[in-house]
């Protein structure tokens, strides 16, 4: 495949593999506790990476703050953010709710982007932020519900959404140089070694080695862990964080068609006028 190529499929095969992520966390969640999942995951990822990196002859790095950068980055992009979806949703918050906190990234990631990395948004780009957050809301809307929203919960899903933007801004700054095998495999022991305490202190470690929790768990290693955040630091790499951070406004809208068809979800009219406006709001803030 030529490298033109590759970069013009990326994009929606990065949208399209995310969103099985929403899929993997419900069907592992009647099997496995949340906390032991990602650890078993991050350090199957680690495993398997590392036999790539030792492969392929790719040479790891020789300064440490390399693998500072890395790790840290490992530990916002996935320790944090994942964790704290995935421990907000087991603790009572409404999936729907997660989803829209998420879809926050995108005008987070443009609130900052200038200060922390001088990349200007132009006005087209943030009507695209805007369009693109009012068709997520519309999509995840009829699946909020009545309920009462755990403030605590709240709290978690909101810091582990400024976790993945702070952690896309810091991997844009200080990861471009790393071979992207290696940047990978750093960033898993970051994100294993900050939640093997957090499993330790709040869970008991179980797992129900199922049928269905060992599919999830290899996608979600070598779909998710490998393939989708392969394909997320290398839009970083080729592009502006604020534009990678708006392809998430098209996640929800896929997660939900992935649920009709696996779960028999139903989709109302407001959910498919949501999933145009999603894509609208990419396509202009996606614009050169």
């Amino acid at each position: 495949m030529s490298p033109t190529l590759f970069a013009r499929l990326a994009p929606p095969l990065f949208v399209l593999i995310w969103a099985t992520g929403f899929i993997v966390a419900r069907l592992v969640a009647p099997h496995a506790e949340p906390l032991t999942f990602l650890f078993v995951r991050y350090v199957l990822a680690t495993l398997v990476l590392a036999v790539i990196v030792v492969v392929a002859r790719v040479s790891w790095p020789r300064q440490w703050s390399d693998w500072r950068n890395s790790m840290i980055a490992g530990v916002l992009l996935h320790g944090f953010y994942l964790g704290g979806v995935f421990w907000a949703v087991k603790h009572g918050l409404p999936a729907g709710i997660s989803a829209l906190v998420a879809g926050l990234q995108p005008l987070a990631t443009g609130l900052l982007a200038g200060p922390l990395l001088g990349e200007r948004v132009s006005p087209r780009r943030w009507a695209g932020i805007g369009i693109g957050f009012m068709g997520a809301a519309l999509v995840v809307a009829p699946k909020l519900g009545d309920g009462g929203v755990p403030p605590l919960a709240l709290f978690i899903c909101v810091l582990g959404m400024l976790s993945i933007t702070f952690g896309t801004i810091w991997q844009k700054r200080t990861g471009s140089n790393l071979d992207l095998r290696v940047n990978a495999t750093i960033q898993y022991i970051g994100a294993a070694i900050v939640t093997l305490p957090l499993v330790l202190l709040l869970e008991e470690g179980h797992m129900d080695f199922t049928l269905p929790l060992l599919g999830a768990l290899a996608w979600a290693v070598f779909g998710l862990s490998i393939g989708a955040i392969g394909l997320l630091l290398f839009l970083i790499r080729q592009g502006a964080v604020v534009g990678v951070a708006t392809l998430l406004y098209l996640v929800p809208p896929v997660a939900a068609l992935m649920a009709f068809v696996l779960f028999d979800e139903t989709l109302s009219p407001i959910q498919l006028a949501g999933m145009a406006l999603a894509a609208l709001g990419v396509a202009v803030a996606s614009r050169n």
